[in-house]
């Protein structure tokens, strides 16, 4: 696996970690008690935001994987840093009731596109020519 690959895997784990406790000290403040997965709204964003990304992780780190085996590696390596940050944008713009999360969200789901369309060609094209 290439350095740039490991790294945006560690830190996809690193990101779901930080989520797990931000949900941890949600439940401490807001008082929901394991294992509710209801409460005031700041415990339910902050609930989600890691459900979602958890649920957006599983589709991401195959398709990085995939791309980067079967074809460009930096490419993925692009797509996969865009998809790292926009999911931490969207975890921001998820836990604040203020701010947007439909920005962060598309540039994150673009950029799973991006390297499922990527991985399919290069797996393609690995198959095609034996």
């Amino acid at each position: 696996m290439h350095p740039l690959i490991a790294l945006l895997t560690l830190l996809t784990v690193l990101l779901l970690m930080v989520l797990m406790g931000l949900v941890g000290r949600a439940r401490g403040r807001y008082g929901v008690k394991a294992p509710a997965t209801t409460g005031p709204e700041g415990f339910e964003r902050t609930f989600r935001v890691q459900m979602n990304t958890q649920e957006s992780a599983l589709m991401f780190l195959p398709a990085l994987w995939t791309a980067a085996a079967f074809s460009l590696t930096w490419l993925a390596a692009v797509f996969g840093a865009i998809w790292l940050l926009a999911r931490v944008w969207y975890a921001v713009a998820y836990i604040d009731p203020a701010k947007s999360r439909a920005a962060p969200f598309v540039l994150s789901l673009l950029a799973l596109l991006a390297l499922v369309g990527q991985g399919l060609w290069g797996l393609g094209w690995s198959l095609a020519l034996g």
